[in-house]
């Protein structure tokens, strides 16, 4: 059976082209940089909002028109990995992603849960022989479930500290099975609402106990997928142990876990921090601590996490010179974890959404690529900061220098001058590359 029968493999044709259905930028076999477009970008499909999202929100049932939810329980899990394989082979994606409540229900136990996961993970590793797409990473849906009320990993009870481990030591084995590149702890309830009734510290340790277990279990059964931590700030609880890369940084330092767990990181999570995308790809870059990235972008008129599919040519850019400027993303990928819009609600968008999705960060990668060919951003940084490659600056740079040494410059100083930063020209400068980009392809 097809669930998109009027629909064909999406191909590639030029900027010009008028076919909805086509990439106008994101060319799989073109090279930049010496590597393909599809082994640079590593696109994946989130299971969860293309496959199982309704479309409900808080104040409306959900519109979504899904041939497959005519099926319940187990049969509309299977359903649901037909249309996934016949997606991912009409996109023409290489990876995928989910957690585990998004691949089968749960049961009346946790042991029927896992049994359930059985089925449909061997139903999964089945189609998987016959695709080119793979696993980029798996998590445990540790939550949604009302037992997670009070968080996971950082619960105050011991039952439910112990049911979180239960369905990572699961998921590792499932990723260990489905050959996943990753494997991501994505900390929903991982924070605490007030200090009132919250012990911060058992919280934290038991935390960072719960990492390491995971990392001895992996080396256990042989799963060598790299760990990855997602930052998720103010989703739901108002403070979250995994706020942003920083915060993230400090406690996997603090933990003895920064050999071990890399960051995931999310453009929407980036705003609710009230930072951008790529001030999160720069930080996690800069300590070598980029793996992999959720591609999404959020709504500048709305103070929530609307995953919404990314359009922005700017910030695709900014995001991949630093996802370039990296050497890529390794085991890491760029999967959508966005979804279509609430009136979008027909099959077909689920292949506008991905298409315009994969052309905007495929207008980036270019762009990028020409910026750093040409160094536009690095002469700019090198020229602000030139004062520090002689005299007292190259002191301070090599440690040749204390306060006695900087005083005495200091009172030697008939005036300072500064250079412009020129922040206007800069971004004309990024306007004129991605105009120009375009000209070239057209």
């Amino acid at each position: 059976m097809s669930f998109f029968p009027n629909i064909q493999s999406i191909k590639y044709e030029r900027p010009g082209s008028t076919n909805p259905y086509a990439f106008k930028f994101y060319n799989p076999e073109e090279k930049i940089g010496g590597k393909t477009m599809e082994d640079y970008l590593r696109f994946a499909v989130a299971y969860w909002h293309t496959f199982t999202e309704d479309l409900s929100d808080p104040f409306g049932t959900g519109t979504a028109e899904r041939p497959w939810d005519k099926y319940e329980g187990m049969d509309l899990a299977k359903a649901r990995v037909e249309a996934a394989f016949e997606f991912f082979e009409k996109l023409n994606v290489p990876f995928f992603c989910f957690h585990d409540v998004d691949i089968a229900p749960e049961g009346n136990s946790l042991r029927e849960t896992n049994q359930n996961l059985d089925t449909i993970v061997a139903m999964i590793k089945d189609y998987m022989k016959d695709s080119k797409t793979k696993l980029l990473w798996n998590t445990a849906n540790n939550f949604t479930n009302p037992r997670f009320l009070h968080g996971a990993a950082s619960a105050n009870n011991a039952d439910v500290y112990a049911n979180a481990a239960a369905k990572v030591k699961k998921g590792l084995e499932i990723g260990k099975e489905l050959g996943g590149q990753n494997y991501v702890f994505w900390g929903g309830r991982e924070g605490y609402e007030t200090l009132l009734n919250t012990d911060m510290k058992l919280e934290l340790d038991n935390l960072g106990r719960f990492y390491h277990m995971a990392v001895e279990y992996a080396k256990e059964i042989g799963f060598d997928g790299q760990f990855l931590i997602e930052p998720k700030p103010k989703e739901p609880t108002s403070h979250q142990y995994d706020f942003d890369v920083a915060s993230g940084y400090a406690f996997l330092q603090h933990y003895d876990l920064q050999d071990y767990i890399k960051f995931n990181i999310e453009a929407n999570h980036a705003t609710l921090a009230g930072h951008t995308f790529e001030h999160e790809l720069h930080y996690a870059r800069a300590v070598n601590m980029l793996g992999s990235v959720d591609a999404n972008q959020g709504h500048p008129l709305l103070g929530w996490d609307t995953d919404e599919f990314p359009t922005d040519l700017y910030s695709t850019t900014l995001a991949m010179y630093e996802i370039v400027k990296n050497g890529g993303l390794g085991k890491g990928g760029l999967n959508f974890d966005a979804k279509v819009r609430r009136g979008s609600f027909k099959p077909e968008d689920l292949f506008h959404a991905h298409i315009a999705g994969m052309d905007s960060f495929a207008v980036g990668l270019k762009v990028a690529q020409n910026l750093l060919d040409d160094q536009v951003l690095e002469n700019v940084v090198q020229d602000r900061y030139d004062s520090y490659t002689e005299g007292i600056g190259l002191d301070i740079m090599e440690g040749k220098t204390d306060f006695h040494k900087l005083e005495e410059h200091a009172l030697g100083l008939t005036e300072i001058h500064h250079k412009s930063g020129q922040l206007e020209k800069i971004k004309a400068t990024i306007n004129q590359y991605l105009l120009t980009a375009y000209a070239q392809n057209k």
